[in-house]
């Protein structure tokens, strides 16, 4: 029996050459950016055109209603938050609040750090702990007010006593929370190299938690920044002193919209501050340095 064997003979097909210059078009992943996309890969720039956006809508809307009273004009709050912050009160007023916020909110970390150590270290702490985020840890600050008045009194310790609550267990939450999260390979690697008590939650559980860590303190800021400005409106209004609480309630008791409105407007700056400029850097120098987030 014979076998045909057929030779394919493939069809020729030309040559081609893509020229240098068009890599503009064909795998363009090299090319310079256009000031424009520059621009729009800056995240601060984005954030900062969401509050232009949201400025223009404000002013638009506060125009179409013209009722000062009840709304006043993004522009006119501006010049209010100008001339209250350097012919008013209201810078002195938001330092003495931020005094108070750094006081109870470094107490609280501290506090935290304490139990949480106390809850790594042994068994008993560690049900210390989860039981005492379980059952304080929901409960809003501003609930222990009338508390903090028959334990205090009026005046700057029952301010600093719910700052320190608000604070107190969303950290200790979030660093337990991470800790627990820490792989158990990672965790037995430290203790071969012989790493025990403080060592052992600095230089293994410390730095791998971090992330969850940093969660915790940005909660733990929002709900001291929150609680300290409701207290102060509670504890300025019957003391007769405060911060920037105090201002908020007492230029609407003047019914001085637009100063309340730049009193609003400086809790929003300050915490857009803080989130961006002190926890971005602090973001930057540790989990995006170390590669946990990208």
């Amino acid at each position: 029996m014979s076998i045909a064997v057929e030779t394919i003979v493939a069809a020729w097909r030309p040559e081609y050459e893509v020229p240098v210059s068009d890599v503009g078009t064909i795998a363009d992943v090299a090319r310079p950016l256009s000031r424009f996309e520059r621009l729009t890969q800056n995240s601060l720039f984005r954030r900062g055109m969401v509050l232009v956006v949201l400025a223009v809508i404000w002013e638009a809307y506060a125009t179409y209603l013209d009722n000062e009273l009840l709304f006043p004009r993004f522009s006119d709050t501006m010049v209010a938050l100008w001339t209250q912050s350097w012919h008013g009160p209201l810078l002195s007023r938001t330092l003495f609040s931020l005094e108070l916020l750094a006081v109870g909110y470094s107490i609280g970390i501290a506090l935290a750090g304490i139990l949480v150590v106390i809850s790594v270290s042994t068994k008993v702490g560690d049900d210390v702990l989860s039981a005492l985020t379980s059952m304080f840890n929901p409960l809003p600050a501003i609930a222990l007010l009338p508390l903090a008045l028959l334990w205090f009194g009026l005046g700057v310790q029952s301010i600093i006593f719910v700052v320190i609550h608000s604070v107190l267990w969303a950290v200790a939450l979030n660093t337990h929370v991470g800790f627990k999260s820490v792989s158990q390979t990672l965790k037995m690697a430290g203790q071969n190299f012989g790493l025990r008590g403080l060592g052992y939650i600095g230089g293994i559980l410390l730095p791998a938690a971090f992330p969850s860590i940093l969660g915790g303190l940005k909660i733990g800021w929002a709900f001291a920044w929150r609680t300290l400005i409701a207290a102060e409106l509670v504890f300025g209004a019957t003391s007769r002193q405060g911060g920037l609480g105090w201002f908020i309630f007492e230029n609407r008791n003047s019914l001085e919209t637009s100063n309340v409105f730049a009193g609003l407007f400086t809790v929003i700056i300050i915490g857009l501050l803080v989130e961006s400029v002190v926890f971005r850097a602090i973001e930057l120098r540790t989990i995006y340095r170390w590669g946990m987030q990208h």
